[in-house]
């Protein structure tokens, strides 16, 4: 009998993004990722007594950003409080964090359900405060390297109710929040780089009852495919003790990437484990209502408004969602079709041959120098005939990528690709196809009519590409009819 007859599964999400601001949260020192360790560093970042912390003004600004896209309440008052424990990355002793004034209250994420369905994921605060270092344990057999580069660095954490009820709603929602951060342009969502972290809480209780069971947290999951790893094995583990009739502990554990499991690293910590109090050395900040619209104001349409758009111009919610996987695609889609109206065949090109040719030269869409009229150019030749979508994505798409000063027509005529419509000259193709061929036309005379699309193929050949198929196999059906 599975776990599922008899449990239900309550799962809270804390997920850290790193905001991609140049300096840290509270001093000037850099935040770029990769640097030789413990030079991006300063005696405010080593907490050494007497310096004076000073509030990032552009963190604060990308929290708003984050919060208003979750429908967040923005809280006007704030203030940063000392979250006190000891651990070697944390040179102050404490961490600086919101407690009781979080800058965004509530608000809500959207999640495509196992059925297909959607529904909001709700929130219980966004909150600024600053990383720790990191910690290295492999670099050396006796000893673990401390590297402080990362330490004061401005996060924001995303913290959900206990409103998700699977693995695969996890990892919906952190997919979500990675292409939020990355839309608004406030974190780059590297997991693997650690600028994008998430803490699952997890539990079971019995099914039907109100009462959630005893949590445990699992930390640091670096990967959107980890979280998943991570949640459905603590479900297993966590159903295994409830049916032992033991008692779970309240606990901390770490994931085990190598074979998929967790292990138990501390007892969990209570908020006032913490002791935590407002920071002397930071004012308050208020904000005002003008501040906050000036942001509202910035903020880009986001991915959920433009997937509605995009499917009441036509497109499947499957096109619709991959052209909003990233702002970018987005963006362009919308450059095209402001020369088009053909939005079916501007999806198909952007999802199959300019994403191809992307992946093939190892450049992202930033770097395209085609122009959205350009494309446009190149569907209509297609819709019109002129020339035909294998030569169009094979040929004069990559010839028009690097030759952007010339037009598509322009192209095709100069390298000889215009389609050739014209019935004398398929036909002495179409003859010397079937000529060459006696025994596969008895074949189709005597029923296999799927033998065509060969026919077809070999007509193609024969012309390099330049015959126009649905004339051809017009004209084909015709000539094996005889």
């Amino acid at each position: 009998m599975s776990w599922t007859d008899r449990y239900e599964v309550v799962i809270g999400l804390e997920v850290h993004a790193q905001l991609a601001t140049a300096s840290k949260l509270f001093c000037g020192d850099s935040t770029a990722f990769g640097a030789e360790p413990n030079t991006h560093i300063s005696p405010i970042t080593m907490g050494h007594p007497g310096t004076l912390p000073k509030t990032n003004k552009k963190a604060v600004d990308y929290a708003i950003k984050m919060g208003l896209a979750c429908a967040c309440e923005i809280e006007k008052d704030n203030y940063f409080a000392r979250k006190n424990y000891f651990y070697p990355d944390l040179p102050k002793g404490y961490q600086i964090s919101q407690h009781t004034t979080p800058i965004c209250k509530g608000g809500k994420v959207r999640i495509k359900t196992a059925d297909g369905t959607y529904r909001y994921v709700q929130l219980n605060r966004i909150h600024l405060e600053e990383d720790a270092g990191k910690s290295i344990h492999d670099l050396d057999p006796t000893f673990t390297c401390i590297d402080l580069n990362r330490a004061g660095t401005p996060l924001i954490e995303i913290v959900t109710e206990p409103d998700i009820f699977s693995a695969d709603e996890a990892w919906q929602y952190v997919t979500e929040i990675r292409k939020l951060v990355r839309w608004l342009g406030i974190c780059d969502g590297n997991m693997e780089e650690g600028s994008l972290r998430c803490d699952a809480n997890i539990s079971l209780k019995l099914k039907g009852a109100t009462k959630l069971g005893t949590r445990v947290e699992v930390k640091n999951l670096n990967s959107i495919r980890n979280v998943k790893k991570a949640i459905e094995f603590e479900i297993e583990r966590l159903a295994s003790i409830l049916d032992k009739g033991e008692k779970v502990q309240q606990q901390t554990r770490s994931f085990n990437a190598s074979n998929d499991t967790t292990f138990a690293i501390r007892d969990k910590e209570e908020a006032n484990d913490y002791r935590y109090f407002p920071d002397p050395d930071l004012a308050p900040f208020h904000l005002t209502d003008s501040f906050i619209q000036n942001i509202q104001n910035q903020l880009p349409v986001l991915p959920n408004a433009l997937m509605e758009k995009f499917v009441l111009l036509g497109l499947s919610e499957y096109d619709a969602h991959q052209l909003c996987d990233e702002q970018a695609t987005a963006l362009y889609f919308e450059s095209v079709i402001a020369h088009t109206q053909n939005y079916k065949a501007v999806a198909n090109w952007i999802l199959g041959p300019i994403k191809q040719y992307l992946h093939e030269h190892h450049i992202s869409l930033h770097q395209l120098t085609l122009e959205g009229i350009k494309l446009a150019e190149l569907i209509t030749l297609v819709d019109e005939g002129t020339i035909n979508f294998s030569i169009a994505s094979s040929k004069i798409l990559p010839a028009l990528i690097t030759s952007n000063n010339l037009s598509a027509l322009s192209i095709a005529e100069s390298m000889n690709l215009l389609q050739v419509s014209d019935g004398n000259e398929l036909s002495k193709w179409i003859e010397a196809v079937i000529a060459k061929m006696p025994d596969k036309v008895a074949e189709y005379k005597k029923g296999k009519k799927g033998l065509i699309g060969l026919f077809v193929g070999e007509v193609k050949k024969l012309s390099g590409g330049k015959a126009d198929p649905k004339l051809v196999t017009q004209l084909l059906e015709e000539a094996l009819q005889k």
